[in-house]
């Protein structure tokens, strides 16, 4: 099978799809027996040293073509807002998308201004359907996820983001994502009123299991291994500032193990 009808099928039961933010990373993953992986916005901005969100759309780009080069399993994308605002500019998102070598992507209802943080309902129903669109234009399939951002921005308004997830759907958008909600029983009742795979980030207080049971397909790690790795290299980093010793060293991966994974012996 093509990556693109790998990574749907995929969704026909829940499963981990963890968010590298460098194609070493994604490697290890590949090697560790993920099946999937997407990259991260978030991530890949603290890699660079810029805020999520700092990273230009062409940047981006050129970032997912190294990932997908460091594997052979199917690679997802957060691309944010997409190349611009407008509808057009989605359905563009996914055709770069696609000439990347991505298998599928996501695209977001924030806009980027913090003074009007999500798009208007009908605007951001067209941007998925443009981008939909696209997504079944391409000659390869392609999974699309349309994101309500609504929680991650001050809307913690369920009923709105169920209505935009629905709406979402029906425009064609494959795999429904509400970034923020973490809630159990809410992400039970977006699960319930959707007709299409529910995506989310993995919690820290609950099981793979857990999420099955509720309704969850795939759960990713958004910026969480970023972060686990900045964290470990900040423990690091103050053990020898502040104790003047290096116990870390006896944690650290293996050098044999990695020089042998990137040099494909």
């Amino acid at each position: 099978m093509e990556k693109g009808e790998t990574f749907r099928k995929l969704h026909d039961a829940t499963f981990v799809m963890p968010n590298p933010s460098e194609p070493g990373t994604a490697r290890l993953l590949e090697h560790l027996g993920f099946k999937a992986l997407a990259t991260s916005s978030a991530g890949y901005a603290f890699t660079r040293a810029l805020p999520d969100g700092g990273v230009r759309f062409e940047d981006m780009i050129a970032h997912c073509r190294e990932m997908v080069a460091a594997v052979g399993i199917p690679v997802s994308a957060d691309l944010e807002k997409g190349k611009g605002d407008s509808a057009d500019s989605a359905a563009q998102t996914i055709f770069a998308a696609e000439a990347a070598g991505l298998a599928g992507c996501s695209i977001e209802d924030f806009s980027g201004d913090e003074t009007k943080p999500i798009y208007e309902f009908g605007h951001a129903v067209d941007r998925v359907r443009a981008a939909a669109e696209a997504a079944r234009a391409l000659k390869r399939d392609f999974v699309f996820t349309a994101r309500s951002e609504n929680f991650l921005h001050g809307r913690t308004d369920l009923d709105d983001t169920i209505r935009r997830l629905q709406h979402f759907a029906e425009a064609g958008a494959d795999v429904l994502f509400a970034p923020g909600v973490s809630d159990p029983q809410m992400l039970k009742t977006i699960c319930q009123a959707v007709g299409k795979p529910v995506s989310m980030i993995a919690p820290k207080d609950q099981s793979i299991a857990s999420l099955a049971a509720i309704g969850i397909r795939r759960i990713s790690t958004g910026p969480r291994l970023t972060q686990a790795m900045f964290g470990a290299v900040e423990k690091a980093a103050r053990e020898m500032l502040d104790k003047g010793t290096f116990t870390f060293a006896g944690e650290v991966a293996a050098f044999g193990p990695l020089q042998k994974l990137f040099s494909g012996k």
